[in-house]
């Protein structure tokens, strides 16, 4: 998703760059808690701090222990403010679900907020159109077995040109 969003500032040049790239950082901190992903292996064995709070909560207030333990003292200076940065990135995680009915606490109102909100969701289905393409079995040729989270039955995609 880094390159996905520092490519995407190359094209938008008004995104600031440096806020996206965190909110990219970020946006889902909180799932190590959430999910608690053991050191080896894959089972993600679900925890009761997670399960109350979410994800989305946790990486707030995960950003707010951390901004609270920074010098700031010589940040005071700085421009934009301090402040202004903590409550953009707070923002960014708060929103990076997109909609209130998808889990955000608040829908994205920034340009940074919108862009990690379809950078993250174009990740997460690309990934799903390749765990498909490796997993799902064929219906038919080309064509694999329904995946509910993208409510199709992913098609094989068409081959790159050869150069």
């Amino acid at each position: 998703m880094m390159r996905a969003a520092d490519a995407l500032c190359g094209v938008y040049p008004a995104l600031n760059r440096d806020l996206l790239l965190a909110g990219v950082l970020f946006h889902d901190t909180g799932k190590l808690w959430e999910m608690c992903p053991p050191e080896q292996g894959f089972e993600m064995p679900r925890e009761i701090r997670g399960e109350l709070l979410g994800h989305i909560n946790i990486g707030i207030e995960f950003v707010n222990m951390l901004w609270r333990k920074l010098s700031l003292e010589e940040w005071k200076s700085l421009q934009p403010p301090s402040e202004d940065v903590r409550l953009h990135l707070l923002h960014l995680v708060a929103a990076h679900h997109g909609e209130l009915q998808f889990g955000s606490p608040v829908e994205p109102k920034t340009p940074e907020a919108v862009a990690l909100h379809f950078l993250d969701n174009m990740d997460a289905r690309l990934e799903m159109f390749a765990m498909a393409y490796a997993r799902q079995p064929e219906i038919a040729p080309g064509i694999h077995e329904r995946v509910r989270p993208l409510n199709t039955s992913p098609v094989r995609a068409l081959a790159k040109a050869a150069s």
